[in-house]
């Protein structure tokens, strides 16, 4: 018999009465929890999104316990730093969505049958249509079906088909809101005792920065002394044709709007709009910005306006919170449960409540320094350590089953 041995197994020997022998049986003390991580490779068009910093900061905080081993499935392209569990890659192309749509569905449940998986999480809205192990699914949000019109044709009919199969066969379902519970329930006809609500965390770099700090990047990027951000993705979604509509009401001609982030879909009428109301001069277009200069955007920034339509959760209004940057977000979704009462609150579409809540936070010093005050207690509250337990909580009941 082999002298290795291996930390996670117990080995028990039967001795035969006829021969010598010994009989080895193994039994796993540990379930093996798999999760499909495709989408944080470097490769993949993600990286900005919601749901890239869900899946990443899941497998940084994520620890092995007496009870469960991790395993992540990624694509061939660089990883986030910091992740600690063991990783698979694939050598297909699987940032290509059709590949890892493919791939999911095909090649992932073998994968799982070979790894002897306990448990599989699809971090994603979508699960293999079979696995021969339970799933636990996380669905973020469901605007593809509450606003398809925000949603490319391929993706919207993708998502429509995929996460309502996945949902029915799914153990248990995770969603970062009380609003998307409701939602998941009312939508997809899911138990409300197999949805469960983890907030999601925000990372330790958004804090406030030092003054100085602050002051050279704002001449860095040669930033106006005021501005209100929008921080995120350029898509019909975040209601960007109102916030500007309600910038242009603004009575402060030395008050500018930064529009910062990767173009979306359908983000080509922003620019149309800006010029045909002469803000060219006033209304900046930052880019895509790295996760390496956020925490200065927000603390540069002297309000971040998000008056979305439609979110799962709404980060950007608790990193900006973080980062103590007074907050105008839509009434909206889920975004009150995001904001709790450290912001202001408007609805989404109503332009003269907009600007009222701005021209509040703009004019009125004292109101900006209890804001302040409040945002950072209230983002004290969300952390991606929290998030991994209480994931790993819901992981050790089902391979309990």
């Amino acid at each position: 018999m082999s002298n290795e041995s291996t930390p996670n197994r117990n080995w028990i020997l039967a001795l035969s009465d006829f021969k010598i022998t010994p009989i080895i049986i193994i039994m796993e003390t540990q379930g093996l929890v798999v999760l499909n991580a495709q989408l944080v490779s470097g490769a993949a068009s993600y990286r900005s999104a919601g749901i890239h910093a869900y899946i990443v900061n899941l497998l940084r905080q994520l620890k092995f316990d007496d009870n469960l081993r991790y395993l992540a499935l990624t694509g061939p392209g660089a990883l986030p730093e910091g992740i600690a569990m063991p990783v698979q890659r694939t050598k297909l192309p699987t940032h290509r969505p059709l590949i890892r749509i493919l791939w999911e569905q095909t090649r992932l449940p073998w994968e799982l049958v070979r790894l002897r998986a306990s448990l599989l999480h699809a971090p994603a809205f979508v699960g293999p249509l079979w696995a021969p192990c339970p799933q636990i699914l996380t669905i973020l949000d469901l605007g593809f079906l509450r606003h398809p019109e925000f949603f490319r044709r391929g993706n919207r009919t993708y998502l429509h088909l995929l996460t309502r199969l996945s949902a029915k066969r799914a153990a248990a379902i995770i969603t970062i809101s009380k609003f998307s519970a409701q939602e998941i329930s009312a939508l997809l006809g899911s138990a409300p005792e197999r949805i469960h609500v983890i907030y999601p965390g925000v990372e330790a770099r958004f804090r406030p920065l030092p003054p100085a700090e602050v002051l050279r990047f704002r001449q860095e990027q040669n930033l106006p002394e005021r501005f209100i951000l929008y921080l995120g993705t350029l898509e019909p979604r975040k209601n960007l044709i109102t916030l500007i509509h309600a910038f242009a009401r603004l009575r402060d001609p030395e008050l500018h709007l930064v529009l910062a982030g990767g173009k979306g879909w359908l983000y080509e009428p922003l620019f149309a709009e800006v010029e045909r109301l002469g803000l060219n001069d006033r209304v900046h277009f930052a880019g895509y910005v790295p996760a390496e200069t956020q925490t200065l955007w927000y603390n540069a920034a002297t309000m971040l306006a998000y008056l979305s339509s439609y979110e799962g959760f709404g980060l950007p209004v608790v990193e900006a919170l973080a980062c103590g940057t007074p907050v105008v977000a839509a009434n909206s979704s889920s975004l009150p449960e995001a904001a709790g009462d450290a912001a202001l609150l408007a609805p989404p579409h109503d332009v003269e409540a907009i600007v009222a809540s701005m021209e509040q936070v703009l004019s009125d010093a004292a109101l900006r320094e209890s804001l302040r005050e409040r945002g950072l207690r209230h983002a004290a509250h969300f952390n991606w350590q929290t998030v991994a337990q209480q994931t790993a909580t819901i992981y050790r009941s089902l391979v309990k089953q």
